[in-house]
């Protein structure tokens, strides 16, 4: 990479609790407040804030790298109110190549906590329309978000890193399309009002459940959470009698000995004259005897067959995830030599500069040669002089752009250099 030094200086869920990351935040009004601040620092020329729930990372484009990365280190501390050496071990920092990589990691949600989430790259695009807004980014930032976002959706769009389950609510979604296959129109019924039977139930809502019963041992939350799911209560005495209108059963109770039987079981599927009936038992302990999973046309899952299903398929995104990086990688050489086509630039300024000097002065030098030339036949001249340097330099200008994007880019500009004695 050329001297453009990019950084990037952070904290993350890996390095940092949540204590510490919640104290880190930066709100909408703090990073307006901190643009002018970081400005400050004469190495900085151009930077942006990323702050979600899981990090807080600047990256910055500077002048020198280690100057930048302490000034970042500590504005970050002191804007904040907090110790440098409390702070110190939970900082990482990134430079050049290993920046932009993170960058591209992040915005395809390599980088957190759940493995292929959605959210990040939102989070990421309204990092960077914000510092925009507040021009705190320049040619080469705004260049790295906007490829950071076209692989981004790259990686979403040719891996299946996002397509498994990693979530105990999503999976149970899941298991369900494979039982009924459609979920148009199935009904659902929710035993105890926990929050991740909720999210199931949501869920399922989402993908076509028209129906909703919930039941509680306190009547008064069966009623709230009915209604917030467009779905009817039912009285704990009586759903037992109402077991076989459900497709769908979530069972996330306290109780402490099984509420759901076999007999019951076996009621309700006679009651549905044998149409398949799945259970969703998310209660520690369970709420479902074992037992049922013996009855025809019954199916029965628990915790842990549901978190075997998420770790399968994180093992999934985890492959997809290999896939991921070597687009990554691929878009990282290309960024760095776009960055390196930046250095042909005075490179080319410099020929032309040089070649219309030489052009001038043996132009100068021919129109005193030569007697009784009008203005006009000077200016025609001095135009086809100019536009032969031109055609002259075209091709080479655009050959040297080409070549200062390759991997040997800075060979190639440093023999160009050489060759028209520009370091002279």
């Amino acid at each position: 990479m050329s001297d453009v030094n990019l950084i990037l200086v952070g904290v993350n869920h890996k390095t940092t609790p949540v204590e510490i990351r919640e104290k880190l935040a930066f709100t909408k009004g703090k990073i307006e407040e901190s643009v002018d601040l970081i400005f400050k620092f004469p190495d900085i020329i151009e930077h942006t804030i990323l702050s979600t729930c899981n990090r807080v990372e600047i990256y910055a484009r500077a002048n020198c790298q280690d100057s930048a990365i302490s000034s970042i280190k500590q504005f970050i501390c002191d804007f904040h109110g907090l110790s440098y050496l409390e702070l110190e071990d939970h900082f990482y920092s990134y430079r050049n190549e290993d920046a932009v990589e993170h960058l591209f990691r992040v915005s395809s949600s390599l980088d957190s906590m759940v493995l292929g989430e959605a959210q990040i790259l939102g989070q990421v695009k309204d990092a960077y329309s914000l510092a925009k807004d507040l021009r705190s980014t320049g040619l080469v930032l705004n260049q790295l978000f906007e490829r950071a976002f076209s692989i981004a959706k790259k990686v979403r769009e040719e891996t299946g890193i996002a397509e498994r389950s990693v979530s105990i609510s999503s999976a149970a979604v899941e298991l369900a399309q494979k039982i009924f296959d459609d979920l148009e129109n199935r009904t659902v019924m929710l035993v105890g009002t926990g929050e991740m039977a909720e999210l199931a139930a949501k869920h399922l809502i989402s993908y076509g459940v028209k129906t909703v019963y919930v039941t509680s041992r306190t009547y008064a939350h069966a009623v709230n959470l009915a209604r917030s799911l467009n779905g009817s209560a039912l009285g704990f005495d009586d759903f037992k009698n109402e077991l076989y209108r459900a497709d769908i059963v979530i069972t996330s109770t306290s109780a402490p000995n099984f509420i759901i039987k076999k007999d019951m079981v076996e009621q309700a599927i006679q009651g549905r004259k044998n149409k398949p009936i799945f259970f969703i038992d998310i209660a520690v302990p369970r709420d479902i005897e074992p037992d049922i999973n013996s009855l025809e046309n019954v199916y029965l899952y628990d915790i842990d067959d549901l978190q075997i299903v998420v770790s399968a398929n994180m093992k999934e995104r985890e492959k997809e995830a290999e896939n991921a990086m070597s687009f990554i990688n691929q878009e990282v050489t290309k960024f760095n030599n776009w960055i390196g086509s930046l250095d042909a630039i005075p490179t080319i300024v410099e020929i032309r500069n040089n070649a219309e000097t030489i052009r001038n002065e043996e132009l100068e030098k021919a129109l005193k040669k030569i007697d009784n030339l009008s203005e006009q036949d000077k200016e025609t001249l001095r135009l086809m002089s100019s536009s032969m340097v031109n055609k002259i330099l075209h091709k080479p200008t655009i050959k040297l752009k080409e070549k200062t994007q390759s991997e040997d880019g800075h060979i190639y500009l440093k023999a160009i250099r050489h060759l028209f004695h520009l370091d002279d």
